[in-house]
């Protein structure tokens, strides 16, 4: 099973809200999930970015790979 840390979608039209959910790879955008470790608001000024760092680094040690904008958060936030 390989395991991604990827955005997912809530809120309402026109004004998204992201959770950063580690799921599996094959698993649709809004589906299953495995643990939700943050949420992103990018409509908020400034934009939101809040992450459980300490399950971020345990899923990343674990071997889960994050998409390009998690990767692009996280870094913003000091995790690698």
């Amino acid at each position: 099973m390989s395991v991604k840390i990827r955005l997912s979608r809530v809120g309402r039209k026109k004004k998204p809200i992201y959770r950063i959910v580690v799921a599996d790879s094959r698993s649709p955008r809004d589906g299953k999930v495995i643990e939700n470790i943050g949420r992103y608001a990018p409509q908020e000024d400034p934009s939101l970015i809040e992450v459980d760092e300490d399950k971020a680094r345990e899923w990343l040690s674990k071997g889960a790979q994050p998409s390009e904008t998690v990767a692009k958060l996280l870094s913003i936030k000091g995790i690698s």
